[in-house]
């Protein structure tokens, strides 16, 4: 017996010791995050950078709290595989290729049809005989110009799956570095991806732009002035011609009135300069819509490219306005070749920025490339934007360079995140999302938790005014039993939803379950004549199979449930295969250990009621 009880107390301090050491990473965690709340911006900073795998592995391996509880973010995206499409085709799309594929995107989002499918239908359509391996089998070693239409459709599916594919780990890795807590990344059918964000309240443009962000990093030279102005006075002139409008004078003649919707929309620079113009935020989708008309496309040299800046400067008018930038078609590096970004600081004006590093090859590229432009610009453009375009001073040889003009710190973070995750292989929109109020899910955690403690109180009252000594010591061990549980669920790395929560009040119920079991043997035991001892021997070894049986088909049940389950149901079923698993052991092994040695040390104050 004594052998027998030593190696119940031994498993007893070995699961203790256990649950503390998975539950001492939620605790540390907590309080790195109020020491580094309590520093300046910049020395946040440095301490996350200085800091950053220890932060992670707490993070990782702490207790986390479900959407329900945080509050948070609910986003489904949707990959753009028409654009995917038209990118795997690339140099050999023309109007024919171009028209099936808008007609079979505008026709999936009509019916809901998988547009990979709808595009091979709708050009088999127009053109029965016509194979579309002429488009892609210059991509791929898997296609031939001798391929099938269905060899084609099975490609393009493979490389939708594929893209997917890619874009849930690249969003893991944002949303990693991001510093969400226990994040849910699925995968939805063909082309979209669910993701859930606990915790994200006050965040969720920062979200929205870091899930959308396709990451296409690229180094571009700079139009000469010049050559812009040109362009600029050329489109102009060609939609004066476009837009004469007839009007009466106050002596009733009529007059000729020539106004230009260009100059009515974008700010003219009035001379030679890079910047095509300059227009407000709210005007640059009317000046795009302007500038993509087929005439003024034709005015505008193939070698130069209109780019919006990302910030709007300040042209000394006493308001911000975005530059339109006239860029080298050809692109120079691309983001391929960044080893390494972090946020950093402008050592002249304090500014945030991101500061980058080059492999080999990308240094030696660049260092070629600030040689031949010294005193020029040089753009660099991060998804079709330019974020900065510095005047290069002198040949940089060790690969560094920075992006600057960024609106703060968070931009720059969400930056770094952005480039060190890699480039999405195609757009993804946002096509529904729901949003958890903070306030909600802290309302939902009070609940949970006042639930959870009355629950606890009125149990633990009944078993002391009931089994008296027995209820104290099944107390001892159903308080035990919940530490056991949030340890269970830390190891696992589960998140505690609200239905955890009702899991737990659940098991606290099942808990002492056993124990009531367990203690009315052991009166029956007594009544009989036997001694203390021999009925608690008797007590616990005939209440076993029962306590056993009731255990093992809720847990089958969990496990079922845990299988089959989605979202709140499988939070519930976590939890409540913890709970019986920690309260098998506290009414088995510890209420055992307490019971034994009070009736072998202190007999007389031993009663069960």
């Amino acid at each position: 017996m004594k052998e027998t009880s030593s190696t119940k107390i031994f498993f007893i301090i070995g699961f203790l010791l256990l649950t503390g050491y998975y539950l001492q990473f939620s605790v540390r965690h907590w309080l790195e995050e109020r020491h580094i709340d309590k520093l300046s911006e910049q020395e946040q900073v440095e301490y996350r950078f200085q800091h950053s795998d220890r932060l992670a592995n707490l993070r990782a391996n702490s207790l986390s709290f479900g959407l329900d509880l945080q509050g948070g973010m609910s986003v489904t995206l949707e990959l753009a595989t028409h654009q995917l499409i038209s990118e795997l085709a690339r140099d050999q799309r023309d109007d024919m290729f171009d028209n099936v594929l808008e007609a079979a995107f505008n026709q999936s989002r009509e019916s809901n049809i998988d547009v990979v499918n709808e595009f091979v239908a709708e050009f088999e359509r127009r053109d029965s005989g016509a194979r579309l391996s002429r488009y892609f089998h210059m991509y791929s070693d898997d296609l031939t110009r001798a391929s099938t239409n269905e060899e084609v459709q099975q490609f393009l599916s493979d490389q939708r799956n594929n893209a997917v594919n890619r874009a849930v780990e690249i969003i893991r890795n944002r949303i990693d570095r991001f510093g969400v807590t226990e994040p849910s990344i699925v995968r939805q059918g063909a082309n979209r991806i669910v993701v859930e964000l606990p915790g994200i309240d006050d965040d969720q443009d920062r979200v929205r732009d870091l899930l959308r962000g396709a990451a296409r990093l690229e180094f571009r030279t700079m139009a000469n002035a010049n050559e812009v102005r040109n362009t600029f006075e050329r489109v102009v002139t060609l939609l004066n011609e476009t837009e004469t409008i007839e009007s009466e004078d106050e002596d009733g003649e009529t007059q000729t009135v020539t106004r230009n919707p260009l100059t009515e929309l974008l700010l003219d620079v009035g001379g030679p300069d890079i910047r095509f113009g300059y227009a407000s935020a709210q005007d640059t989708a009317a000046v795009n819509e302007l500038l993509r008309r087929d005439a003024v496309q034709r005015a505008i040299p193939a070698n130069i490219n209109l780019m919006w800046g990302a910030r709007a400067e300040n042209i000394g008018t006493g308001s911000n306005m975005h530059p339109l930038l006239g860029v080298r078609s050809q692109i120079e590096l691309t983001g391929d070749v960044i080893t390494d970004a972090r946020p950093a600081f402008d050592p002249q004006t304090n500014a945030p920025e991101v500061s980058m590093t080059m492999n080999r090859e990308g240094a030696r590229r660049w260092s070629m490339i600030t040689a031949a432009n010294i005193d020029r610009p040089v753009a660099i453009i991060l998804d079709g934007m330019v974020y900065s375009y510095p005047t290069v001073r002198t040949q940089i040889t060790e690969g560094r360079s920075s992006i600057s003009g960024l609106g703060g710190l968070a931009e720059a973070e969400d930056l770094v995140n952005i480039l060190l995750s890699g480039a999405l292989p195609a757009p993804l929109d946002i096509i529904e999302e729901r949003t958890v109020g903070a306030t909600l899910g802290e309302a939902s955690i009070r609940a949970g938790f006042n639930s959870a403690l009355a629950a606890l109180l009125v149990v633990c009252l009944f078993m002391i005014f009931y089994y008296r000594t027995g209820g104290l010591i099944a107390n001892v061990a159903l308080l035990l039993n919940i530490v056991f549980i949030l340890g269970i669920l830390s190891a696992f790395k589960a998140t505690l939803t609200l239905p955890g929560i009702a899991g737990i009040v659940l098991t606290i119920g099942m808990a002492v379950d056993a124990n009531v079991l367990i203690f009315d043997r052991i009166r029956e035991e007594q009544r009989s004549g036997k001694s203390m001892i021999a009925s608690i021997e008797s007590g616990y070894a005939n209440a076993m199979s029962a306590i056993l049986d009731a255990n093992i088909t809720t847990f089958l049940t969990a496990v079922i449930l845990f299988s089959f389950g989605m979202g709140p149901i499988k939070g519930f079923a976590v939890t409540l295969m913890a709970g019986i698993v920690a309260s098998l052991f506290s009414a088995i092994i510890i209420t055992r250990v307490l019971v034994d040695w009070l009736a072998r040390r202190k007999a007389n104050v031993v009663t069960f009621g």
